[in-house]
């Protein structure tokens, strides 16, 4: 199939500030349209993003409603489990996924980070083999953070990106060797604010956050990539199940026959970050296995994955302190080392997790202490089996950087490490004995950090340091998790205090009161989002919907 010209697309009218499709399934744009944004949203565009919408909307659904069932039967008692149904998938020794397309072959150290033009240049100047340019958990979705990060990357692809801060500083990419961009759309649950799109029964629903960004960085970016010798290459964030994974790939072998490219050329990881995936790695694998290059072990969101989904079960279910759930309790150690062995037995790469320090040179001690617990995890990593890592600061690619080069040396990989001595169970992955306490400090802890983020993220920004550490949503729900989860399972602090929503709300107070305020800044509206996400009786799915209610385009 040829990509339509605009001559060919469905005609459209402008309305305002919106385009309407003017016969069948249509999409139509809210938002207003800034400059330069008719580059991205152009006929042939939304002409290809209908398309998308007509063919996979309803499947995006029916997966979201497996989704609600299945948190249900957790929570009424019924552990996942690894599959009876796709047992021959698992049992088959002789399958493989497509592997490493250009670019990607070497993927010792990733950056991440938003995709607006500082970060962006940073990303491509810090000399990571990867950089995950990121529109879900690292970007608050606001229509020129979206549109504006699409247009980030349109001019980065090409070698156009330069950009002048507020302050006359300016940033452009001085390095010949970039980091290959792996773009992460938002995740299947996230409905778009600014799109909606009404279906051939009439029905008008939010657009997919997922088809949008997908759809509008392959429509005009997979011929540019694939000629500077690279590809379209994707993060495919908060996956739960195979059938999500075989609706990604369905769009993927659509959309490049829309575009006449040939099968497999796009690439995807997956990131392993809810629980339920967890049992799943070999079906998810294989289910996009025409389009696979490997799995990452995206450790925050799945421990907020272990927290939404047992937060009811009792008290052998509930976590300590955020800062003690490491990477080297039980059943972290099993989910990671799980996702070495199924990633290297079916020739994937396995990518291991983010290190979130943000140095700071005005303290060279903590700074140097820092960077050890940094090479420890990466030391860790490395010796698992692990053929690259996550880092969120340019800085602590060295770090990471000579662990990985220690274990691999020269090659790219450890695809021949096959694990062959790891056993992993269902109750090894449901084993959450920690062995510590929840304080007094952790409980203001989680306070403090999920409302500075959530306020952050109302005034526009998805990645925030807080206390030394990059922050994201993926932080913040498992401190809103944590905290309602305690609430409702009647723990106490270590130092007695019963942990209450009465007693959350003294916190509240504190932190707002201790905050120093500055004119327009969304603080209050922040506590009010996290007491709807933290307080109430009902459990919102992710505190991003939640917190949409309150975003404001001023941001």
């Amino acid at each position: 199939m040829s990509i339509p010209t605009a001559s060919q697309a469905a005609p459209i009218r402008t309305v305002g500030t919106a385009v309407v499709g003017s016969m069948g399934p249509e999409l139509r744009i809210t938002g207003p349209l800034h400059e330069r944004f008719e580059e991205i949203l152009t006929p042939a565009a939304l002409a290809f993003l209908t398309e998308l919408h007509h063919r996979f909307a309803g499947r995006r659904h029916d997966r979201l409603a497996d989704r609600m069932r299945r948190r249900f039967e957790i929570g009424n008692g019924h552990d996942p489990r690894f599959r009876d149904d796709t047992a021959h998938i698992r049992d088959d020794p002789d399958w493989r996924v497509a592997g490493a397309g250009p670019g990607l072959e070497d993927r010792r150290v990733e950056i991440t980070g938003p995709t607006d033009p500082k970060m962006t240049v940073n990303a491509l100047n810090s000399g990571a083999r990867v950089w995950l340019a990121d529109l879900e958990d690292a970007t608050s979705p606001t229509w020129r953070n979206l549109i504006g990060g699409q247009l980030t990357l349109r001019d980065a692809i090409r070698g156009e990106l330069a950009h002048t801060s507020a302050d006359g500083r300016e940033y452009r990419v001085t390095t010949e060797r970039t980091p290959t961009i792996v773009m992460r759309p938002r995740g299947w649950h996230l409905g778009d604010r600014h799109i909606d799109f009404t279906d051939r029964t009439g029905r008008t629903l939010s657009a997919s956050g997922s088809l949008i960004d997908f759809g509008l960085y392959f429509f005009h970016n997979a011929r540019a990539l694939i000629d500077a010798g690279r590809g379209p290459y994707f993060y495919l964030a908060k996956l739960e199940s195979s059938e999500e994974a075989r609706l990604w790939d369905d769009v993927f072998s659509f959309s490049e026959e829309y575009l006449g490219i040939p099968h497999g050329t796009i690439r995807a990881t997956v990131l392993i970050e809810t629980l339920p995936a967890a049992f799943e790695m070999d079906e998810i694998l294989y289910e996009l296995r025409e389009h696979c290059a490997g799995l990452n072990a995206g450790r925050w969101d799945y421990i907020f994955s272990i927290i939404k989904n047992y937060r009811g079960r009792g008290a052998r279910f509930v976590l300590p302190d955020r800062s003690e759930v490491t990477m080297t309790v039980p059943f972290m150690r099993a989910y990671t080392e799980l996702l070495v062995q199924t990633c290297h037995r079916r020739g994937a790469h396995a990518i291991g997790g983010m290190s979130a320090f943000i140095p700071d040179r005005r303290d060279a001690e903590a700074t140097a202490r820092a960077l050890e617990k940094v090479s420890a995890d990466k030391r860790r990593e490395a010796g698992d089996g692990f053929d690259g890592t996550w880092v969120a600061h340019p800085d602590l690619i060295p770090a990471a950087l000579a662990e990985f080069d220690a274990v691999l040396g020269a090659r790219p990989h450890q695809l021949d490490r096959l694990r062959d001595d790891v056993e992993v169970t269902a109750s090894h992955l449901l084993d959450l004995r920690i062995g510590r306490a929840i304080t007094r400090a952790g409980v203001r802890e989680n306070v403090s950090v999920a409302i500075r983020y959530i306020e952050a993220w109302l005034r526009g920004q998805g990645a925030v340091a807080i206390d030394g550490l990059m922050e994201d949503a993926a932080t913040a729900e498992i401190s809103r998790s944590q905290i309602w989860q305690w609430i409702n399972q009647d723990r106490r602090t270590e130092e007695g205090d019963l942990i209450t929503a009465e007693y959350v709300e003294r916190h509240i107070g504190e932190v707002i009161a201790q905050t120093a305020r500055t004119e327009g800044d969304r603080f209050d509206d922040a506590a009010d989002v996290f007491r709807e996400v933290a307080l109430q009786p009902e459990f919102p799915a992710f505190l991003t919907l939640t917190a949409s209610r309150f975003l404001t385009e001023t941001a």
